[in-house]
């Protein structure tokens, strides 16, 4: 009897403590909004010469993160991977998300919030920024239609069933609520033309992203053509990795299938890791093989300089070592590897962190660090605890949304058995 009341208690316990964890979170990081929506810039810790910082890096993190579960989500509705079928909808529904993280990311890094409508009433074409933005815009429509979708049978079902359920579902149908064979059938084609459509939209605006870094000519550290394809490779191992984690740890684990699909997703995260370290290689050792010039300087201090730790610590240690080992070691233990693509997924940041900040530390002109003096007029950056607090924040929001969806929407496909909510 004692070890049945453990298994009943244990599971409400854990989501009493998250979400304890999360009203904490949301509060603190709330606090960081209404002064950034008060004060505007004043309390960041960036100037006049590091222009970007914690925002935008959380930006392409987290857009990286979309891009990567999206992807993962072509595999199922473009390819037809049959082991990952289930995972589908969860897929579409983390890249919805972290879609959502990225861009409140990005307007909270704008300098007047209120004018972020200018990219469509007054566009530029001449702007890669603003490309990105009319790219996020059809990829965000893009994948609320194929949620929409992946979704619709499900909610059909829901919408004869009594209590909440029916009420969500005959909001969401928009009076579609058939399930004949030719109905289904609709809902598979338009996925599959979708997706499509998709992967071409993501790559292009996530390669974009490395190409809007990668052509500014006047920033050696970041003039590299390898930019758009690590972008790549970073988003398919950070949204991977982050689709481990969620399967692992918001699966039911009563699904026969829940092992074999964890695993499935672990192995596709560590191959793609291993070709991201070989990127990863040839970014650093081809500009420091002879030890100068300006790409190798700022490589020195990403790798030895003040903030040495980010590199290897967050990033060498804890999201490459670590989860290669477990990769190997705890294959059969699904949570573990949930662990391992958490690791992976959240000291990816590090990554962003090294890009952003590490080109922007450098004067363009020599001697310009002691023209003027100011403290707006530095070459140094630590992110405020007020950057800190915003990005909590948009990370608490993020929580909430997917909590919210696999909760009340049809996300969890079980084989052969009754689901357990967290």
């Amino acid at each position: 009897m004692s070890t049945l009341s453990q298994r009943i208690s244990l599971p409400k316990m854990g989501t009493t403590l998250l979400g304890i964890g999360w009203l904490v979170a949301f509060v603190i990081g709330a606090w960081g909004v209404a002064l950034r929506l008060v004060h505007g810039h004043e309390f960041a810790n960036y100037g006049s010469y590091v222009v970007w910082g914690l925002w935008v890096a959380a930006y392409i993190y987290f857009i990286g993160l979309s891009a990567g579960a999206f992807l993962l989500s072509a595999l199922i509705y473009v390819f037809a991977s049959k082991e990952l079928e289930q995972i589908g909808k969860l897929a579409l529904l983390v890249a919805v998300v972290t879609l959502i993280m990225a861009l409140l990311s990005i307007w909270f890094d704008l300098g007047h919030m209120e004018r972020f409508y200018f990219v469509f009433t007054r566009p530029n074409f001449k702007s890669m920024m603003a490309w990105m933005v009319w790219l996020y815009t059809a990829y965000f429509v893009l994948l609320l239609a194929e949620l929409y979708f992946a979704l619709r049978a499900d909610l059909a079902r829901w919408s004869v069933s009594d209590g909440w359920r029916r009420v969500v579902a005959n909001f969401l149908l928009l009076g579609r609520r058939s399930l004949s064979q030719r109905a289904v059938q609709f809902d598979r084609v338009a996925l599959r033309i979708l997706g499509s459509l998709g992967v071409p939209l993501a790559i292009a605006f996530h390669g974009g992203v490395g190409a809007l870094f990668g052509t500014v000519l006047a920033r050696p550290y970041w003039h590299t053509p390898l930019y758009p394809i690590l972008f790549l490779t970073g988003a398919l191992v950070s949204g991977g990795a982050l689709m481990t984690a969620a399967v692992a740890f918001f699966w039911p684990k009563n699904d026969p299938k829940y092992t074999a699909i964890v695993q499935r997703l672990s192995m596709i995260v560590f191959l793609i890791l291993l070709f991201d370290l070989i990127l990863e290689w040839a970014e650093f050792s081809i500009p420091m093989w002879y030890g100068v010039g300006p790409e190798f300087e700022l490589l020195q201090k990403v790798l030895f300089g003040p903030f040495w730790w980010v590199f290897w610590i967050l990033h060498v240690l804890l999201g490459t070592l670590i989860p290669i080992v477990i990769f190997l070691t705890q294959r059969d233990k699904p949570l573990w590897l949930g662990v391992a693509g958490g690791l992976i997924a959240v000291t990816f940041m590090a990554v962003r962190l090294n890009i952003v900040v590490p080109g922007l530390i450098e004067p363009t002109l020599r001697g310009l660090e002691e023209a003027y003096r100011h403290e707006r007029l530095v070459f140094e950056y630590v992110p405020s605890l007020f950057e800190w607090q915003v990005v909590l924040f948009i990370c608490a929001l993020g929580f909430g949304l997917f909590y919210l969806g696999r909760k009340l929407l049809p996300v969890i496909s079980v084989s052969g058995a009754k689901e357990e909510m967290l």
